[in-house]
């Protein structure tokens, strides 16, 4: 949602967690946890289409009296939604139950890599989430480009340490699906990193009021020297990890990630607001160690 030091690795995620026992070790470096699942099936397996449908948004803040959000709307900014498989939900299990935040897939060397805020993979009060799954394009319980499973999660160990919101960035390195990564099917968005504050973006994500994502495209602007911001409604629980594009080809339907929603107030207390952490070198460093895994 600074500087960098060791890097928190392991394997299960989502926003809050099941408690697994190598969280107790997250910051010590960058070696990967072993990935913890349901028994029944794996955590492909665990998804059913009725969990899809009832999973809860990751974060816990509703708003009263707030608008939901309309797919493809165009009042309030909002712009048609162009198909973007590259972006999709990312289901977890916890203690607390079944969530979702949005993640999408970045370049990497390895072609396997998504991004996220890191409250989307770890929680201060129980560490790495179970059953963690990231469906592209998924709406209304579909699975278009079928259930892809993580091996490692990445977050920086000030997060893990103390929730510092300059640090609310995470990466999932995911498995290989049929034989090829996720890049190799999907394609991936470009990541900028010390690119300035102020940027026309079309940010996608998935809200708690509708079962397919929802688009806007307006200006960043600075909120701080680490935080970025981003005003548009219909932002709602769920949308924490949505991708921020600039430079968007609508030929492509890629362009150049330079946010993802999370940072200040995990990405923001009301719906027509957001913020990112500003992606400077030491987000850098946490993509390239990230990479390293792939």
């Amino acid at each position: 949602m600074g500087a960098l030091a060791t890097t928190a690795v392991a394997l299960i995620a989502g926003c809050g967690s099941g408690g697994s026992s190598t969280a107790a070790g997250a910051g010590a470096g960058t070696a990967g946890a072993t990935p913890t699942a349901s028994a029944d099936g794996g955590a492909a397996g665990y998804w059913t289409r009725d969990k899809l449908l009832a999973a809860q948004p990751s974060r816990n803040w509703k708003p009263p009296g707030s608008p939901p959000a309309t797919p493809g709307a165009t009042p309030s900014g909002h712009a048609p939604v162009i198909p973007a498989p590259r972006v999709g939900a990312l289901f977890s299990r916890s203690e607390s139950g079944d969530h979702f935040c949005t993640a999408s897939v970045v370049d990497s060397p390895g072609r396997d890599l998504l991004i996220t805020a890191a409250h989307c993979i770890y929680s201060s009060k129980s560490g790495y989430n179970q059953d963690i799954v990231f469906i592209p394009d998924y709406q209304d319980g579909s699975e278009p480009y079928g259930v892809w499973t993580p091996s490692k999660l990445q977050v920086d160990p000030h997060w893990t340490s103390s929730s510092d919101p300059d640090y609310d960035v995470g990466f999932v390195v995911l498995k290989s699906n049929d034989g090829k990564n996720i890049q190799e099917v999907l394609g991936a968005n470009q990541i900028g990193f010390n690119a300035g504050y102020s940027h026309l973006v079309r940010v996608t994500g998935y809200p708690s009021t509708a079962n397919a994502p929802v688009t806007c495209i307006n200006r960043t602007a600075e909120h701080s020297a680490t935080q970025l911001k981003f005003d548009c409604g219909g932002y709602f629980d769920g949308t924490s990890g949505s991708p921020w594009l600039t430079d968007f080809d609508v030929q492509t339907r890629t362009g150049t990630i330079v946010g993802v929603i999370g940072g200040y107030q995990q990405g923001g207390d009301t719906p027509s607001i957001s913020y990112s952490v500003y992606l400077n070198d030491s987000i850098r460093t946490l993509y390239q160690q990230a990479e390293a895994l792939g």
